[in-house]
């Protein structure tokens, strides 16, 4: 068993103001994403990759973009990502914390 708890310092910072912190098993990844850079006027660009992704929304809002569809997402929504689809974000408000999980391991997130 492994703990993480809020005050440890395992947070990586990807960007000055977005920054994650992670938890897995063997199979399974859970990523907490802090932004605190939106809202922003653009997307982000848009990424894919071979993992299944489950993406819940903690705090603030969103635009989820699969593709060219999107949805507008709040605090408790959740969003499902098939392997290999295109998908990005759009920040609404200052601060968003997302929780990803991702089967099987993002090995380049160790």
């Amino acid at each position: 068993m492994r703990v993480s708890t809020n005050n440890d310092d395992r947070s990586v910072q990807v960007t000055p103001k977005r920054s994650r912190r992670i938890a897995h098993t063997e199979n399974l990844m859970m990523v907490v994403w802090d932004f605190t850079d939106g809202p922003s006027l653009e997307p982000d660009p848009s990424h894919s990759h071979p993992h299944e992704q489950v993406t819940y929304v903690v705090e603030g809002e969103v635009l989820f973009f699969i593709g060219e569809r999107f949805t507008r997402l709040g605090p408790g929504d959740m969003v499902t990502v098939l392997p290999d689809q295109p998908h990005t974000i759009q920040l609404l408000s200052h601060r968003v914390r997302l929780i990803d999980t991702f089967t099987p391991l993002r090995k380049e997130f160790l």
